[in-house]
């Protein structure tokens, strides 16, 4: 035996292939799924998904049809204080966060990890889409995977202690691959479709999610232009998003787009064509996976969301820590809350959480 793995498993095909791949590498394997939230009521039946009750279901299924155990953790409460707080909190600040990354770091490769070593295992595992190799200097290094469903961009918060005790199976796999392996070997989540949307929030619905949770909706207040003459009202911040041209509910006789959310005043500010556009963004919480913090300005490929292409960028520390990124090319929608991470091909630079976009 290589030694003793904890994998996480979602009830989907990746991570299943995972635990499937690793146990044919001579690994002894133990399967795990992590509860984070309660089903909600409104959404009992869901296809794909992941974190529910049936996938818990399919994940035990899986586990039995390779012959490991299969442990189930109640994380609940961390993923309330960790994710759905800080989702609930970003999101009246006129933010759009991620709560993917935050539950990679703090629940996925943080709790499970703590879990996994109580338990004596000398790796964690995922069916995430990166690969992990060690440079010459031992620093563990992110890299991107040329199959299409890279997901290095998740990972960019976690850090050295966490990537030391990591295993990514799938990295060199198409998905196509991934389920022909799945199929060939029996197990009964081979077809599952993927998960498409944010876990607890099943309908896609942001604004909903938030009104159910919180008990209340987002206080109605005005659309205004960069210079603070009205436009019209709006329903509340939680319904819109910078960059956001449909769906304002008022006609402007030309295309207007959501530049800015000022929560402290509770306005939308609305702007022309070429407003949702940004030159540059200054981010914070930054997290320098594959690299120390560099000295110097830094030419790199900047993801400003994970669909993004990468863009051509100079990436400048300042001194209080932050990073201001000078794109070649003007950026459509840069959004506070979400990540920008930095590659230098497909090497993983680290990333950090936006603050602003600037003309």
């Amino acid at each position: 035996m290589k030694g003793k793995v904890l994998v996480g498993m979602s009830g989907g095909v990746d991570s299943s292939a995972a635990a499937l791949l690793l146990q044919r590498e001579g690994w002894d394997v133990i399967g795990c799924t992590l509860r984070l939230h309660l089903d909600d009521p409104a959404f009992p039946v869901r296809e794909g998904g992941c974190c529910s009750y049936q996938d818990v279901q399919d994940a035990r299924r899986v586990c039995y049809t390779l012959g490991i155990d299969h442990l189930v953790f109640n994380f609940t409460e961390l993923f309330e204080d960790k994710v759905i707080d800080n989702f609930t909190a970003e999101y009246a600040a006129g933010h759009t966060p991620n709560p993917c990354i935050r539950c990679n770091r703090w629940l996925k490769f943080g709790a499970m990890l703590r879990r996994a070593q109580e338990l004596g295992c000398d790796k964690i595992a995922t069916g995430h889409y990166a690969a992990l190799r060690q440079g010459e200097n031992g620093r563990w290094q992110l890299h991107s995977t040329p199959f299409g469903k890279d997901q290095s961009y998740v990972l960019y918060s976690l850090t050295q202690e966490q990537l030391a005790h990591t295993l990514f199976p799938l990295a060199s796999l198409p998905k196509p691959e991934v389920r022909r392996l799945a199929e060939e070997a029996g197990l009964p989540v081979a077809h599952k479709p993927d998960s498409q949307e944010i876990c607890f929030v099943p309908d896609n619905d942001y604004a909903g999610f938030l009104c159910r949770h919180t008990g209340h909706d987002s206080t109605p207040g005005d659309f205004v232009d960069a210079q603070g003459h009205l436009l019209g009202h709006h329903h509340g911040l939680t319904h819109y998003t910078v960059g956001q041209r449909k769906g304002l509910g008022i006609a402007f006789g030309q295309p207007m787009y959501v530049t800015h959310l000022n929560a402290e005043k509770n306005q939308i500010v609305l702007g022309s064509e070429g407003s949702q556009y940004s030159t540059s963004l200054l981010a914070g919480e930054l997290n320098w996976v594959s690299i120390p913090a560099p000295e110097t300005p830094l030419q790199v490929q900047a993801k400003i969301r994970y669909q993004a292409k990468p863009a051509p960028a100079l990436a400048v520390v300042q001194p209080d820590g932050n990073l201001l990124l000078r794109f070649e090319e003007p950026q459509r929608a840069v959004a506070p809350g979400q990540a920008v991470v930095l590659y230098d091909g497909d090497l993983l630079l680290g990333g950090g959480v936006i603050l602003k976009g600037m003309p």
